[in-house]
């Protein structure tokens, strides 16, 4: 049996499965996030592995732990987690929707050069980024700074925890912004202007590697008594890939968690030419292209329980399918503000097209159309710079709602299968860790025996060409209010 681990914003989420594939149990521990000041976020790191520790225990109630054999952990990107030489954390997590790094992304973007940064680790800076996030530090907590040991991503830290190795994988260290990505090594110009050395780093392995065992301590805490293989694990997009089977060149997965995703496997290394598009490695081996919008489903669970106060999202969406393509509000989903392709901290969330005869279901239904526009804006990106995507399959909580599946369809105007496990990051961080103990002998071997498609959710031709002509119109709402964005700064 192999343990997959999914660590996300919100909650880390556990499954037990075996072998074959077939999920044996499935946990959930929660966890908060803290917003110490307005666009700021944060999270206490012994939260999460609190919630691992308490996740495996449950997840191996009744079952013969004899039989783990592994762990693979995928988990939130760009997150900076700092330790001390007492490997004590220094400050609470800067997570990856946090926007306090405006003044330093402009730094990096404009005096070192986004041409500069994309030939050195082939992408620009975006504030969620974790240089831009050490730049901070270092100009805002220099006391912090100063005491800083090691530098980690969140899921190295669980994997630190549980191994005593310090390591880390490509795709995850893709996305902060230090790693020549080409080449897959710590870029030496990178780390001199962040003040920081190469030892303060995590060693680098491919996700399917293996890193380690769990320690003693670990494993007598858990009451596990055979060697437990840890492999290095993979950013939570690359994971998902995995547990999606997104692995061939040309493939596409939709992403609809907290943030959402679109991620696109390439064998080869490319870079969008205009870098509105992450260039990063995939957890295959290989690489791939991803467009991140900071806000999906959490759109959806702010709308329904902040402003309508209710935890019944099935009942408030009964009607809206009537509406699709036809809906004449727009909903720009820019909530924390906005990474791909727009990059841009102050963006912010707004209803556009109001009128007296305004509906609360056309409101619900353009939470969920501004989501699926925004997703567009990266597929057409993409599209833009030679990618052929033909359809796209889905996951994340987003993805178990039928009406959100179906607009995904007729917005994209392509079909959109759901794989027949729906776990993404941690049904992900299982086979890599099944790959990592020799269960499979490659990461395409482990995702051809496992992963399925149940469903494929074609689009409708009449709602897809309504689509088409209100996207026309979403395009044209963000350049016209960005600088009204900028001027909410000086407010």
């Amino acid at each position: 049996m192999y343990i997959g681990i999914d660590l996300g914003t919100s909650s880390v989420k556990l499954l037990l499965v075996a072998a074959d594939g077939k999920i044996l149990n499935s946990v959930t521990q929660t966890y908060k996030v803290h917003y110490p000041r307005d666009g700021w976020s944060e999270q206490n790191p012994e939260d999460w592995y609190s919630g691992v520790i308490g996740g495996i225990m449950r997840l191996l109630v009744g079952q013969d732990k004899s039989a783990v054999k592994g762990v693979g952990v995928g988990g939130q990107m760009h997150g900076l987690v700092v330790l001390d030489k007492e490997d004590k954390v220094i400050r609470p997590c800067i997570l990856w929707n946090d926007g306090r790094t405006e003044k330093q992304t402009e730094y990096l973007n404009e005096v070192i050069g986004r041409k500069v940064l994309s030939e050195r680790t082939a992408n620009i800076a975006f504030a969620g980024f974790t240089a831009p996030k050490i730049l901070w530090l270092k100009e805002n907590e220099p006391e912090n700074f100063k005491r800083i040991d090691k530098i980690m991503l969140p899921k190295d830290y669980i994997v630190y925890r549980l191994t005593g190795k310090f390591a880390t994988d490509y795709s995850d260290a893709s996305g902060t912004l230090l790693l020549d990505v080409k080449n897959k090594r710590w870029h030496g110009d990178m780390l001199e202007i962040c003040g920081i050395k190469e030892t303060q780093l995590p060693r680098l392995y491919e996700s399917y590697d293996a890193v380690g065992t769990l320690l003693d301590s670990v494993k007598k805490e858990l009451q596990l008594s055979d060697r437990v293989t840890v492999c290095a694990g993979a950013g939570d997009n690359a994971a998902a890939a995995i547990g999606t089977g997104t692995i061939k060149d040309g493939d596409c997965n939709v992403s609809l968690g907290t943030s959402g995703t679109v991620f696109i496997s390439n064998d080869a290394f490319s870079v969008d030419d205009k870098n509105a598009l992450h260039s990063f490695a995939h957890a295959n081996g290989k690489y791939h292209l991803m467009g991140c919008i900071l806000s999906a489903a959490s759109c959806n669970a702010w709308w329904m329980e902040n402003v309508l106060k209710t935890t019944e999202f099935s009942a408030e969406q009964r009607g809206a399918d009537k509406l699709r393509g036809k809906n004449d509000l727009f909903f720009l989903p820019y909530l924390m503000g906005e990474r791909s392709p727009h990059n841009d901290t102050n963006a912010r969330g707004a209803f556009i097209g109001l009128r007296p005869t305004t509906t609360r279901t056309q409101m619900t239904l353009a939470v969920m159309e501004g989501v699926a526009f925004a997703l567009k804006d990266c597929v057409e990106v993409a599209k833009a710079n030679g990618a052929k995507i033909s359809s796209t399959r889905i996951c994340g909580g987003g993805s178990k709602s039928p009406l959100w599946r179906q607009i995904i369809a007729d917005v994209l105007n392509m079909p959109v299968e759901t794989p027949k496990t729906q776990e993404g990051p941690a049904y992900g961080g299982a086979i890599l860790a099944m790959v990592a103990c020799g269960e499979y002998a490659s990461v395409k071997d482990a995702a051809d025996k496992l992963i399925s498609i149940t469903q494929t959710v074609t689009p409708d031709p009449e709602a897809a060409a309504g689509y088409e002509k209100r996207y026309a119109v979403f395009r044209q709402l963000y350049p016209a209010l960005k600088n009204a964005f900028r001027l909410y700064q000086e407010l």
